[in-house]
């Protein structure tokens, strides 16, 4: 079985946020499966959601410790589902990529994502896959980064992202049935066309 987790911040006032786009991922990609709120699942510290794919089962979670102490639910998850690290699939922002772009990697360092560097620490690895999505920088040079992925995507991004998030799904389609290597091949050279 695949988990997918999605990193974010619990509660409505951070539900649009930059730091959030790996929980509205999963949001978009359980509703396009048909679930509904209530089928969400708490468990080791986050909320989950099971569906298949064809003959492909996977885990969807949400971790609810907030995003500095995402390991604290990740793990437990592993551990319990008894998940190998080439079926770990985390969804995170990436504010070293623009918006509309996303990157598939492994074995890199968390730069700066704090929920990064909690599930490597209590993975003990850096081996395992992460979905990069890029929410850009602040052109605004007096604001920090901290408080930029902390804000509400724009009014035009949120115009994308629908778009944005069909293409992650897609993503994440193509890791629960073909894995890594062949996702990162197909989708690290894809960018949304923001194009009227």
């Amino acid at each position: 079985m695949k988990l997918i987790v999605g990193l974010g911040n619990p509660g409505a006032k951070y539900a649009l946020t930059r730091h959030n786009v790996g929980f509205m991922a999963l949001d978009a990609f359980a509703h396009g499966a048909g679930a509904s709120e209530n089928q969400w699942k708490k468990e080791h510290k986050a909320l989950t959601f099971k569906a298949r794919m064809g003959s492909e089962a996977f885990l969807l979670a949400k971790p609810q410790t907030f995003m500095n102490l995402s390991g604290e639910s990740v793990a437990p998850l592993m551990k319990y589902y008894d998940i190998a690290l080439e079926d770990l699939l985390i969804i995170h922002d990436e504010v070293d990529l623009p918006f509309g772009k996303m990157k598939f990697q492994k074995k890199r360092s968390p730069g700066g994502n704090n929920g990064i560097k909690s599930t490597h620490q209590h993975l003990g690895t850096d081996d395992y896959t992460r979905l990069r999505v890029g929410v850009g920088r602040p052109s605004n040079t007096k604001m920090s980064v901290a408080d930029w992925v902390l804000q509400n995507f724009s009014e035009t991004e949120m115009k994308w992202m629908p778009e944005l998030l069909d293409l992650i799904g897609d993503a994440m389609e193509s890791f629960v049935h073909v894995g890594f290597e062949k996702s990162a091949t197909a989708f690290n050279s894809k960018q949304l066309n923001m194009e009227d």
